[in-house]
């Protein structure tokens, strides 16, 4: 048995955006990359991707940080596309995905691996320090903020360690085109090697030392 096939039933009923065969390629990764180092996720929502990415750190010891504001993206606002109006706080009428996030970590046990962060990812990024097995950008979809998470934590990726990226579409009817363009840039800086997709999954890998 897998790490992921006890939480099958979790994954299914948690929200999120995922397809399974791109958690599966997340999980796939994370098993390599947790033993180059902890794994890191800018975008957490209700805790889909950190199941995949949670359970296969937990079976190699490893950690996996996990930084949201919690308050939502752009397109999960009121009125926007993906508004859940089951993820309203009542008290501050406000977007708050943390409490589904800690309720998914602990029906799947993972509290001792996934670290949640609850700040903005350039927050956290003025401290950090620690070299990283793993990077998955699948925060705010905006260019100019899809750019910044790469800038700012590419760096962190140890030697043959793993930066990904979700909903990359290069073609503009399927989806947005923000992360596809910073994916482009990550391939152009030469740091990386590209490998295959796993439909909107983008999996590149740094050269090593």
């Amino acid at each position: 048995m897998n790490a992921i096939e006890p939480l099958e039933q979790l994954i299914q009923t948690t929200k999120g955006f995922m397809d399974p065969e791109e958690g599966r390629r997340l999980h796939a990764i994370a098993l390599e990359a947790s033993q180059l180092g902890p794994c890191l996720e800018i975008g957490s929502y209700c805790g889909k991707s950190a199941l995949y990415i949670g359970s296969a750190c937990s079976s190699k010891h490893a950690i996996l940080y996990s930084i949201d504001h919690h308050r939502g993206s752009e397109e999960q606002q009121p009125g926007e596309l993906y508004f859940d109006p089951g993820l309203i706080d009542p008290t501050t009428l406000d977007i708050d995905t943390l409490r589904p996030f800690r309720a998914t970590l602990q029906a799947a046990g993972l509290e001792d691996t996934v670290v949640p962060i609850v700040s903005r990812s350039e927050v956290v990024a003025r401290a950090w320090k620690t070299g990283l097995g793993m990077v998955f950008i699948d925060g705010s979809h905006a260019y100019e903020a899809a750019l910044l998470d790469y800038r700012l934590w590419s760096p962190h990726i140890v030697p043959n360690g793993f930066l990904v990226f979700h909903d990359i579409f290069k073609n503009p009817a399927e989806g947005g085109l923000a992360p596809y363009r910073v994916y482009c840039q990550a391939v152009e800086s030469g740091l990386f090697h590209e490998l295959p997709m796993t439909k909107s999954l983008g999996v590149l890998r740094r050269r090593g030392g």
